[in-house]
This record gives C-alpha cells, sequence and structure tokens, in this order.
C-alpha cells in the first residue's frame, strides 16, 4: 500500500516537471513540435521495453476500435494541455484539470446510469466552485484562454470513463499504454510537415528529451502505483501535483498564486480527495455486508 502511494507521488512529480517544462519551452518551440516529440520518445521507449518479455502478444487486443478512441481523447488532451500552458501559469492549469475525478461522477451518472449519492452531488457542486474561484469570469482575471483547461477537463474523463471500460474488458494494461502512445505518434507526425522547425538550441533538445522522460516515467510509475493499491486510496494522493505544479511555476517562472486562487485551489483538492475517501469507504461497506 505505501509502495503504491509511494509511485503515485512520484507520477505526478514527474506530470507536474512536465507541464513546467512544456510551458517553458512554448517560448522557443512550436507546441506541436513538442508535442510530436513527446509523444514518440513515450512510444519508442515503451514499445521497446516491453517487447523484450511479450513479444507480438504485447500488441493483441480486443476490442481495436476503443483502444483507438482512448488514443485519440489523450491526443486531444495533450494538444489542450499543450495550448494551455502557453497562456496560463502552471498551478492554476493543474488546479483545473484536476477537476476530471469529479466530472467522471458525471459521466457516470449520465452514461453509465450509475447512481450518485447526495454527498457526491455536493463535492461535484465544490470541485465546480473551486474552479470559478480560479477563473474568476466576471472579473479582469478572466481571460478565454482559461477555457482550454476546461474542455481538457470533458476530453480528459471522457478518456478516463473508456479507460476503465478497458479495464473491465480485461485488456492488458502495458497493450493499451503502448498502442495509446502510438496513436498519439501517428496523429502528431500527420500535422508536423506543417509545423516543423528544427531546434537550434542545445538547451531546447534537452528539455524536449526532459520531457519525454518525464512522460515515460510519470506513466510507468502510475502503473505501478495502481499495481500495488486500489484507485480510491490513491486519488488522494493525486492532489499533490497542485503543489508540485505551483513549485515548479515559482521556482522556474517566479510565479506565486494569489490569496483567491490559492482559495479555489484549495477546494478543488478538498473536494476531490474527499470524492475518493467516499469512494474507498462505500467499497469497505460492500465488502463487510453479508451475502444475501
Amino acid at each position: 500500500m505505501l509502495a503504491g502511494i509511494g509511485f503515485a507521488v512520484l507520477a505526478v512529480a514527474c506530470f507536474a516537471t512536465l507541464d513546467t517544462i512544456t510551458k517553458h519551452i512554448s517560448a522557443s518551440l512550436p507546441l506541436l513540435v513538442a508535442l510530436w516529440f513527446r509523444y514518440t520518445f513515450q512510444a519508442v521507449t515503451t514499445t521497446a521495453i516491453a517487447w523484450k518479455g511479450r513479444g507480438r502478444q504485447l500488441l493483441m487486443m480486443r476490442h481495436p476500435r476503443f483502444q483507438i478512441a482512448r488514443g485519440m481523447l489523450l491526443f486531444g488532451s495533450s494538444l489542450l494541455a499543450f495550448f494551455s500552458l502557453k497562456y496560463m501559469p502552471v498551478g492554476e492549469f493543474t488546479a483545473i484539470a484536476l477537476m476530471a475525478p469529479l466530472v467522471i461522477t458525471l459521466l457516470a451518472a449520465w452514461k453509465l446510469q450509475e447512481h450518485v449519492s447526495p454527498q457526491r452531488w455536493a463535492l461535484v457542486l465544490g470541485g465546480f466552485a473551486g474552479t470559478l474561484v480560479i477563473i474568476r469570469p466576471d472579473t479582469q482575471h478572466f481571460d478565454w484562454h482559461l477555457l482550454l483547461p476546461l474542455l481538457l477537463v470533458l476530453t480528459n474523463s471522457s478518456f478516463q470513463v473508456l479507460t476503465s471500460k478497458l479495464a473491465s474488458e480485461q485488456e492488458d494494461p502495458m497493450t493499451t499504454h503502448v498502442l495509446t502512445g502510438w496513436t498519439g505518434t501517428v496523429l502528431a507526425s500527420c500535422i508536423l510537415p506543417f509545423v516543423w522547425e528544427t531546434p537550434q538550441d542545445a538547451v531546447v533538445w534537452l528539455q524536449l528529451l526532459i520531457m519525454g522522460l518525464m512522460a515515460t516515467l510519470g506513466h510507468f510509475f502510475l502503473i505501478m502505483a495502481f499495481g500495488r493499491a486500489p484507485a480510491a486510496t490513491l486519488t488522494p494522493y493525486m492532489y499533490a501535483q497542485i503543489g508540485f505544479a505551483v513549485l515548479g511555476g515559482w521556482v522556474v517562472f517566479g510565479h506565486i498564486p494569489d490569496q483567491w486562487t490559492l482559495v479555489g485551489m484549495g477546494m478543488v483538492a478538498l473536494c476531490g480527495a474527499l470524492g475518493a475517501w467516499l469512494t474507498l469507504r462505500e467499497s469497505r461497506v460492500k465488502v463487510e455486508l453479508p451475502e444475501s
């Protein structure tokens, strides 16, 4: 259990580092070039590692349409994330993006016809309220770029729901991970000829390398985390990414969120963590109930 939590914290630290470098590199390189490099590095690296033990079995899948759809959703999420980070501070972006677990509650109620308790509805509303505090649509603080991470939340929530469906269909997690990486690589490669610009600075090449490394390590740590602890246990620790993101924004860009933004971040993190706690409590109750 503790090992799973440790891997989860390492994963979100990698993702926060990835986001910070993405924002920094956006000033010197087209974002779509950086996105292509990030996906290509991850796809090649994970395939090379996983192929040794599995060979062609790695590419065997039961639901190719769902696999492709998952890859397209993640690519869309990555695209929105990259453009969001170009215009937004890392910490604020991360807090809004982490609304996804709460939005999944809405999708589960709507698409999957799952029962949602009043407590969960209250947490969803609290999370939305926190997001409104961050973006403040009726003030000079608001800018249309703040809508980008909200679109990201929708695409990422759909991605998570589809991931859950694939897991329930007993698709191999490593196969899913590899195919998602290659789907993103192919999509980015189709756009690449129109935006290609060769990096001229060794520092930019180093940043691209670190981006690919952080994305690859982050996903590997996440797989190891979920293999050692249940999702409901790990989810509260995922919100540590907000702290890492704020730290990265301060160290690299000298940006510190204002008081109200910090309040909004806290509301999103608290509601998300309480939602995970409710899931854990409900799962324990089901286990303790005697069979009828």
